[in-house]
């Protein structure tokens, strides 16, 4: 049965869009592509663009994973400048059926298709089969996700925003570096530290903190800097960043109970390579107290396949088939 097919699948993060094509259920992923956001105006000029250059003349049924809150046919996103309507992206791309979600949960939705070779270990133990599993990940924002067992037996996929709960500290140290943040920002999210805006606010922090003159620095630079030990102010900012991230996906490992895994998508960790100190990492991780024993036990994983989302949106349209 070829229901809903040919397919257009779209990742639609804060700084690129990301495309594909499946023509037939089952078939591989085709002329999957990358365009910056801010090479087109608007999701339909991005989406036709890339219809036009690759040939495909009508899709019938389509699925957008967007880093957005999608609550209704209104769409605004959080890091990128893009807003449109469901319905009229529908009725501009001549489509049946326009699924858009989160692009986490899409993301989310990929993680029981995903191989060995599509992640890297970051210590615990073995994952439960059929239980929860959380996913989260640093980027252009943060996203926040995971998977829970229905009453059928299938995964349902949470969708939320989480990247925007308030950031605590577990330490003195961060405790200092949380307040100089507060007082740029009224609220100091996850989100403020765990992106690629969130590496320079926390670089400025600690060169604040420290008395160091702040250099104007990009996301990449503070990675780069800290991967060529290049830097001091830069290996302490992907220190801290280790930190603050082991703590919040421990949280939500304990809050999902989540002894199915925990997997780290997004750009920026994958990136980091060696300079992401896995050690680090798992002792925020699994310092929870009373708790720490089950935390030691969870596996993590790092996510390092390049377009996981777009099978997960592929896969949201086979369950809008299957119901």
């Amino acid at each position: 049965m070829n229901q809903g097919y040919p397919r257009l699948l779209g990742d639609i993060g804060g700084t690129n869009a990301r495309w594909a094509w499946q023509e037939s259920a089952g078939a591989d992923l085709e002329d999957i592509s990358v365009q910056p956001c801010e090479a087109n105006a608007s999701l339909q000029d991005s989406a036709s663009s890339y219809l036009l250059t690759h040939g495909r003349k009508q899709p019938r049924w389509a699925c957008i994973g967007i880093a957005a809150a999608v609550t209704g046919d209104a769409v605004h996103m959080t890091n990128s400048s893009w807003r449109f309507s469901i319905s009229e992206f529908k009725e501009a791309l001549g489509l049946e059926r326009c699924l858009v979600i989160n692009d986490f949960t899409a993301l989310a939705l990929s993680l029981p298709a995903l191989k060995p070779v599509d992640l890297r270990a970051v210590g615990g133990g073995v994952a439960m089969p059929g239980a929860a599993i959380a996913l989260l990940g640093p980027g252009t924002g943060l996203g926040i996700s995971g998977l829970v067992r229905g009453a059928g037996g299938g995964y349902t996929a949470l969708s939320g925003e989480g990247g925007h709960a308030t950031l605590a500290a577990m330490d003195a140290q961060q405790a200092q570096l949380l307040g100089i943040l507060r007082q740029r920002f009224s609220h100091v999210s996850a989100e403020r530290v765990l992106s690629g805006a969130g590496l320079v606010n926390l670089y400025q922090a600690l060169c604040t903190l420290h008395g160091c003159a702040t250099r104007d620095l990009q996301p990449a630079d503070v990675t780069d800097c800290a991967i060529a030990a290049s830097d001091e102010q830069c290996v302490q900012t992907v220190r801290y960043f280790t930190q603050f991230l082991g703590g919040i996906a421990g949280n939500l490992a304990l809050t999902l109970g989540a002894l199915g895994g925990v997997y780290i998508g997004g750009g920026i960790v994958p990136r980091l390579g060696a300079a992401f100190d896995e050690a680090l990492f798992r002792q925020s991780f699994e310092d929870k107290g009373r708790y720490r024993q089950m935390l030691v036990d969870i596996p993590v994983w790092v996510i390092t396949a390049s377009t996981p989302a777009l099978v997960g949106a592929s896969c949201a349209l086979d369950s809008v088939i299957e119901t």
